[in-house]
């Protein structure tokens, strides 16, 4: 049951802080215009035309009027830049493990600019692509990381000399990212280990990554392995497994971010929005920062209706003492809001590891799922947020959130369903 709701007066406050922040997201949300692509599998790309060396030791650069194809793992190793012209296409091999590697040291230089957005895509045929095509983009920084070794190995069958990562650089610069789309990465290693569309290991605060979009990824579609890299201008779309995974000490903010989910889309091991672990627990903690992520204009849906909305779960697991801020932001489509494991074991505990504020959430179930008793206690976690007093299904909430080449993810004027929690 829902908590009772607060005096007139801080009602009429709450509402109107979170009216505002509703219109500011639909104008923010224009970011998304002009180089995403919500229907990639009807897209025509031209066939490649070269094909990228496996082992790139110098700097190079990649044209925009030439289509190429990766097959294979490819490494930029030997300190060596991978310079991307905008609006490249790179065709990714589908019979292969192929994924981009910059080895620790390396650098990418990747800027795309609207209109003309670098591609990452399988190279399968219109139609014919799926998630988990190909490897994905893998990228190795000298950050920190906790976890005992101080340092770690990439995950996946990669060349041993060319995976490790982490150090004691959090001011490093490794990567130049903006306008660029990863579609259908992914692939799966063996049956407990697939890749990730885009994997940050132990990147610094001078990278600088945004407006990126990866679609239909077979696992996570971004996982950050400690570092302190800030993002923004993010999405998301139709991740099998997470689609924010953080974990190994990874502190840092996010702002603009999208997350959106398909009920009949999982990972069998539970799938969500947003991930955090404090620490890996396999490597072990250290006294260096657990994890702590603040978010702020987050968009994290699940695209459930009244005829499927049993098949959801959390948006948010909350693991390893994991710390997540987060503000301005909307929930919608989900069982919870929140789950948390057996790490917290009190209501003080969690107060000091989550917040939500000035945001709207919209669930089917109990809000805040916690591992002990005095459960009641955690919905308090939630307070001066708005909720709907009945569950909703998407398009109740959202203008054009099924549309399937130009869905609109802002909420719709009426607040006639909102209260406020208590």
């Amino acid at each position: 049951m829902k908590p009772a709701i607060l005096p007139l007066a801080i009602l009429l406050f709450v509402s109107s802080q979170l009216w505002s922040q509703s219109t500011t997201n639909e104008n923010q949300m224009k970011w998304m215009q002009g180089w995403t692509n919500f229907d990639p599998n009807n897209k025509e790309y031209a066939e490649a035309e070269e094909e990228l060396l496996t082992i790139i030791d110098q700097d190079s650069y990649l044209r925009n009027d030439v289509v190429y194809l990766m097959s294979g793992n490819v490494y930029v190793t030997n300190g060596a830049t991978l310079t991307i012209q905008e609006g490249t296409v790179i065709r990714c091999d589908t019979e292969t493990s192929t994924s981009l590697v910059i080895t620790k040291g390396s650098r990418l230089i990747a800027r795309g600019v609207k209109g003309q957005p670098i591609v990452f895509t399988s190279n399968k045929s219109p139609k014919a692509r799926k998630s988990g095509d190909w490897g994905g983009i893998v990228i190795a920084g000298s950050g920190t990381i906790n976890s005992p070794s101080e340092a770690g190995i990439i995950e996946g069958n990669f060349l041993p000399q060319y995976s490790l990562y982490g150090g004691k650089d959090d001011s490093e610069m490794t990567a130049i990212m903006t306008y660029v789309r990863i579609e259908y990465a992914g692939k799966k290693i063996n049956k407990s280990k697939e890749l990730n569309g885009l994997s940050l290991y132990a990147l610094g605060k001078k990278s600088i990554l945004n407006n990126i979009m990866v679609s239909y990824s077979a696992d996570d579609s971004f996982e950050f392995f400690g570092g302190t890299v800030d993002m923004n201008n993010l999405i998301s779309y139709k991740a099998k497994d997470d689609d924010y995974d953080f974990t190994l000490g990874y502190t840092g903010e996010l702002y603009n971010i999208v997350a959106v989910r398909h009920p009949y889309i999982s990972d069998i091991s539970g799938s969500y929005a947003i991930e955090i672990d404090g620490y890996d627990k396999k490597s072990g903690m250290t006294s260096l920062p657990l994890s702590l992520v603040k978010i702020k204009d987050a968009t994290l849906i699940n695209l459930s209706d009244n005829s499927n909305y049993q098949h959801t779960g959390a948006a948010i697991s909350s693991k390893n003492l994991g710390r997540l801020v987060f503000r301005d932001s909307r929930i919608s489509g989900f069982a919870n809001v929140v789950k948390f494991d057996k790490s917290y074991s009190s209501y003080g505990e969690i107060e000091k590891s989550f917040s939500l504020e000035n945001s709207i959430f919209n669930v089917h179930d109990t809000n805040v799922l916690v591992p002990f008793e005095s459960k009641a206690e955690a919905q308090k976690l939630l307070k001066y947020n708005m909720f709907t007093t009945q569950f909703k299904s998407v398009g109740d909430l959202f203008e054009k959130p099924l549309d399937s080449k130009n869905p609109k993810f802002t909420l719709k004027q009426s607040r006639d369903s909102y209260t406020v929690m208590q």
